[in-house]
This record gives C-alpha cells, structure tokens and sequence, in this order.
C-alpha cells in the first residue's frame, strides 16, 4: 500500500491538486474531460455557481449532499421548487445555505428546460458552440492561466441573457475547464494528453 501510494505521488499533476485524496480522484478523472451530458452540464453550472466566494474543494466535499438535496440535479424536477422546498435547502446543513444561490439554480433549471424545448441541440450544442475556437492550450506554468476569457464573457453573457445567474466570465471559465471545453492541464501533467485525445474525438451529434 505504501508503494502505491508513492507511485501515484510521483505521477506529473497539476500544482493545484495537492495532496488531497479528493481533490486528486477529480483532476484524474473529471477535470477536463469532454462533457456532452445536457443534465451533468447543469449540475456542473450550478456547482460552480455555489463555489463562488469559496473553494472548490469544499464544494466536492458537499456534492453528494447537494445532488440529495437537489433530486440528483434533474433540471425538471428542480425547475418546479417552491417556497418549501427552498425553506427544506435553507434548513439544509450538508449543502450551501445562501438564498440567492438556491434560487439560481431553481432559475437556472427552467431556463435549461426552455433551451431544451426551444434551442436547437438543446443545452448541449448551446454550450459547446462557445468551444469551437478555444482547444490547444499548452500551459506550461500556472501563472500562465487566465481566470476568464473572450470565449467565457460572451458564453457568461449568453447564459445570463437567458435567465441564469451567478454565471459571471470568471466562473464560466472554470466551469469550462471542468468540462474540457478548454484543456488547461499542464503540458507537464500526464493527464493533459489524455484530455487532448478526448477533446479531439468527434462531438455527439
């Protein structure tokens, strides 16, 4: 056990990581990987709409509390909360307990059931068309990484226009990393190929 545990301590990460088992499963697994799911891109928006002001890995800790919480993020189940089921979240110790935030992923999911309905390609090909001229970052240092960009202010714009909130450029920049709508791991990080072979995979139509 302990060489294992060695092994994978020398393996190539991204700074950010650390030393956190948590933290560590979710930047080798989840952080930049392609996501398509309509459903998983709204639990991802409102997630990264609850870290803000905090950190994310305070959010992963919480996450299966807010996915109990919230009926596993379907959009059409949370699009139909009331003045109950927020007073339920607001009593809620497991998740975050900010008003505003709760109501904007209320918002959020019946905006994302208009995209659907009316949208061509529904939340999806909504998304992801913002992701068309981004690919190839090749980050060697982390400084190098922007907090938001032209792609995320014009997506954070869309997005707000349509209903949604707590989506600012910033916070749709990290939402676009988690993703994989941009690869920013490390040219150093072994998991920066790997996502680079994904992204490079045709989309689902």
């Amino acid at each position: 056990m302990a060489k294992e545990k060695s092994v994978a301590s020398k393996i190539a990460r991204c700074p950010w990581v650390g030393d956190d088992p948590l933290y560590r499963s979710y930047h080798d697994q989840e952080w930049g990987v392609p996501e398509y799911d309509p459903r998983a891109l709204y639990e991802k928006l409102v997630l990264d709409g609850f870290q803000a002001g905090l950190s994310w890995i305070t959010i992963l800790r919480k996450r299966e509390n807010f996915r109990k919480a919230f009926a596993g993020f379907k959009p059409e189940r949370v699009a139909r909360y009331g003045a109950k089921d927020i007073a339920r979240l607001m009593n809620d110790a497991g998740i975050i307990r900010s008003h505003a935030k709760i109501q904007a992923a209320i918002d959020g999911a019946q905006a994302w059931l208009e995209i659907m309905d009316k949208e061509p390609g529904g939340f999806s090909q909504l998304i992801w068309k913002y992701a068309d001229n981004t690919g190839g970052n090749r980050w060697k240092r982390m400084a190098d990484i922007p907090a938001k960009t032209e792609m995320s202010e014009k997506l954070a714009k869309d997005l707000k226009s349509r209903g949604f909130k707590f989506c600012g450029p910033v916070i749709v920049y990290a939402f676009a990393q988690a993703t994989g709508m941009v690869n920013d791991h490390l040219q150093s990080c072994y998991r920066y190929k790997e996502c680079a072979r994904l992204a490079a995979q045709p989309r689902p139509r």
